[in-house]
């Protein structure tokens, strides 16, 4: 039987929380911690360190749920590594790709800490963590997903949503697309307008429902 990790990397764009973690992590054992405050610095600190756990934040500046695609590099690079998602966003849509995308458990940000130091034992020992609340919603979203064509969008549209849900930048969609950036902002604005989406977070809560 494979001896837990003792090796970590945290990932998030806030010093206190990363701070926070360190001290939980210290207390439990964890004699290796590495931290990053961006998505590059998170893959490049994992790509050297190869740490058997890494924590995850889903959301870092205004580049919408971009942990999700540092979830996914993450998992095509190490298949055994361990991955605890730890978000503000209690969407089941996003709590469901966070799983899809390779973690191995999710745990909201406002989560008392016993919870917390619970997920990431039952993930560090092999497992999966879910509470009972969030697994719920996560089953009945899987039985009422809707598709996109209910709402009429255009190839264009449909493309530009399907990298919000990939967790890309306005500025990253941009680059991919060779569009001009407010070309990119209009079309957003178009697709919200079509959903009914009034925020970010609730288009790419309607990405993850559209988009499968």
């Amino acid at each position: 039987m494979r001896e837990p990790p003792t090796s970590i990397l945290i990932a998030d764009d806030h010093p206190v929380i990363l701070r926070g973690f360190r001290t939980l992590m210290e207390d439990v054992g964890i004699d290796t911690i590495h931290e990053a405050t961006t998505i590059v610095e998170a893959y490049r600190a994992f790509y050297r360190q190869r740490p058997g756990i890494v924590i995850a934040d889903l959301t870092f500046g205004e580049h919408g749920v971009s942990g999700l695609s540092l979830i996914r590099r993450i998992r095509d690079l190490e298949r055994r590594t361990r991955i605890l998602a730890f978000s503000m966003h209690d969407d089941p849509t996003i709590v469901a790709r966070a799983l899809e995308s390779g973690a191995c458990g999710y745990v909201l940000k406002d989560a008392p800490a016993a919870e917390f130091l619970r997920a990431f034992d039952q993930v560090r020992s092999g497992g999966n963590y879910l509470n009972h609340d969030l697994a719920l919603r996560v089953a009945m979203l899987n039985a009422t997903a809707h598709r996109s064509t209910a709402v009429n969008l255009t190839e264009r549209e449909l493309h530009v949503l399907t990298l919000i849900k990939e967790g890309d930048s306005y500025q990253t969609i941009s680059d991919k697309l060779s569009m001009k950036y407010k070309t990119v902002v209009n079309i957003i604005s178009a697709i919200r307008r079509k959903s009914g989406t009034h925020s970010f977070a609730e288009l790419v809560s309607f990405s993850m429902k559209a988009i499968r």
